[in-house]
């Protein structure tokens, strides 16, 4: 069954839209995570800050992903300034990380495809890639990417840098910490964005993994329904799980690999 058929036979383009409540909470959900955190470790309690760091990474993940393709319900430029101001928190250029991603979707798993390159090695491959995951992407968009993607990943590097140099010269000690976790947030990204949701996929690249469980989905903030992400990528993240009922309901017949 082509891409253009499972399109037609499932009913997802009211899913598009979103209320004003699934617009806050899409647009302010990395908020109580990244003030606990920072209270914690403001105060010294680093171990106890580490969770909420994690979910603090987790959702600007889904933030910026629901960035990436105009699903956050907002005009263009608070989008924009969703993905600069998580680079600055999230100590990556975003907008290198969307033109990677936009190019993932449409080279899904071939040569052209940089960002998935981690989904071919084992999981400890991924693990160890991760530095040059992260290399890579801003690479590849400096050198393929038009003025205003440069300019973008100029820019929020410029302003990476910047944010470092102060916390570092006025030893804000509390916001090292979110830093240093960031950036190993970061470093993990090949295994857990990349190989997770694709291993084991390159035989039909569009149907990626998907997580099924319900507690499951709730503790990853729904970010591992990959295999409807994959195939209506226009779907906010917070309509997932809806979504994924109706393609069960269409397609039975879709096989549906767990991603863990």
């Amino acid at each position: 069954m082509t891409h253009a058929e499972i399109l037609k036979k499932v009913e997802w383009k009211d899913l598009r839209s979103l209320s004003i409540r699934e617009l806050l909470i899409e647009n302010n959900l990395t908020i109580p995570w990244a003030i606990i955190s920072w209270v914690l470790a403001y105060y010294g309690y680093y171990i106890f800050a580490l969770p909420f760091s994690a979910f603090f990474f987790l959702t600007g993940l889904r933030q910026v992903h629901n960035g990436f393709h105009n699903s956050l319900g907002t005009n263009k430029f608070l989008t924009w300034f969703t993905l600069y101001s998580n680079s600055v928190l999230m100590m990556v250029s975003i907008h290198a990380v969307k033109f990677n991603h936009i190019r993932h979707h449409k080279y899904c798993l071939n040569e052209e495809d940089y960002e998935g390159k981690s989904a071919a090695m084992t999981w400890y491959g991924a693990i160890l890639y991760g530095p040059i995951h992260i290399f890579l992407i801003h690479k590849v968009t400096l050198q393929l990417g038009n003025k205003n993607y440069v300019r973008n990943v100029l820019v929020e590097l410029a302003s990476i840098s910047l944010f470092l140099f102060v916390i570092f010269y006025f030893h804000i000690y509390f916001l090292i910490y979110h830093s240093l976790v960031m950036i190993i947030g970061e470093f993990l990204m090949a295994f857990f964005a990349v190989w997770t949701v694709h291993h084991d996929t390159h035989d039909s690249p569009e149907f990626a993994r998907t997580q099924r469980e319900k507690w499951k989905n709730k503790i990853t903030f729904s970010m591992f329904y990959h295999l409807e992400h994959h195939l209506f990528p226009a779907v906010p993240t917070i309509k997932l799980p809806e979504l994924s009922k109706r393609i069960d309901q269409a397609l039975p017949e879709i096989e549906k690999k767990s991603t863990f």
